[in-house]
C-alpha cells in the first residue's frame, strides 16, 4: 500500500537558483543535501508536492538512512507516493553505481594484515546487500590477496557453504591462508551456532593441507566482527 505524502509545496514557485540542479551546476555536487541528490533521481514529485519534499519523506522513513536504502530491493520503493518501476529502476541503479565504484577502488589493500584491512576489502562488496553473501579471500604466503571470490549467495538470513569449494579453489591457487566473510542484512554483529559451526568445519579442513584460516568476518553496513580479534578461531 502506497504511503500518504503530508501536505508540502511543489518547487513550482521557487526561484531558478533554489532548485537542486541549478545549485548543483553552480555550487558543486558537494553542496547538495541528500534529500536534494535524491530530488535529482526521482525528477519530479507528486500530486502538487515537490520531489523534494518526497525525497525528505523517504530518508524520514529510512531509519538507516542512505545505508539502508542501498540494501532496498526495486520495490521496496514501490511504497511511496509517486515512485513506480521508472524512478525506482534509476533509484536502485544508483546505488549499485555507488557500490561498484567503491569495489573498483584503487586504494584499497591488497595485503592482508589484520581484520581492519580485510574488511575495508570486503565492506563494499558486501556492507550493502539486502540477502546474505559468503566470500573468501584468498591469500599466499606473505598475506598477499590471490584471489577474492564470491562462493555463494543466499537470502535474508542464511547463504550455504561447501567447504570442498574453498579448498578446492585453495589448492588450485597455490593459496596457504584464507579469510572469508558473510554479510548480516540484519545489521546483527551476533554470530550464529552456524557461523560458529562452518568456521571450525573450514579451520579443520585447510588443517588437513597444511593452510590456515586468518579470520571469518561477520560485515554489516558500518561494523563487522571478527573471529580472529574475539580468539574463536
Amino acid at each position: 500500500m502506497k504511503e500518504t505524502l503530508p501536505g508540502t509545496p511543489s518547487m513550482r514557485n521557487w526561484s531558478k537558483e533554489e532548485l537542486p540542479r541549478e545549485r548543483l551546476l553552480k555550487y558543486g555536487v558537494n553542496e547538495l543535501s541528500s534529500a536534494e541528490l535524491l530530488s535529482l533521481l526521482i525528477g519530479h514529485g507528486h500530486k502538487g508536492q515537490s520531489a523534494l519534499a518526497l525525497s525528505q519523506y523517504c530518508l524520514a522513513h529510512s531509519p538507516g538512512g542512505l545505508a539502508e536504502m542501498g540494501r532496498w530491493a526495486t520495490s521496496s520503493w514501490f511504497k511511496f507516493p509517486g515512485l513506480g518501476p521508472g524512478k525506482a529502476s534509476r533509484l536502485t541503479a544508483a546505488f549499485e553505481l555507488g557500490r561498484r565504484a567503491l569495489i573498483s577502488s584503487s586504494n584499497l589493500p591488497k595485503r592482508i594484515g589484520t581484520s581492519e584491512e580485510a574488511y575495508q576489502l570486503l565492506r563494499p562488496s558486501l556492507a550493502f546487500l539486502p540477502h546474505e553473501e559468503f566470500w573468501v579471500l584468498y591469500l599466499n604466503n606473505a598475506h598477499l590477496v590471490l584471489c577474492e571470490e564470491r562462493l555463494s549467495k543466499g537470502g535474508l538470513t542464511g547463504t550455504l557453504v561447501d567447504i570442498r569449494l574453498v579448498v578446492r579453489k585453495a589448492l588450485e591457487l597455490g593459496s596457504v591462508a584464507l579469510v572469508v566473510a558473510h554479510n548480516h542484512p540484519s545489521g546483527s554483529l551476533k554470530p550464529s551456532v552456524a557461523d560458529r559451526q562452518i568456521t571450525q568445519k573450514l579451520v579443520q579442513a585447510l588443517g588437513y593441507f597444511e593452510m590456515r584460516l586468518l579470520d571469518h568476518l561477520i560485515i554489516t553496513a558500518d561494523r563487522y566482527f571478527s573471529f580472529a580479534d574475539q580468539q574463536l578461531l
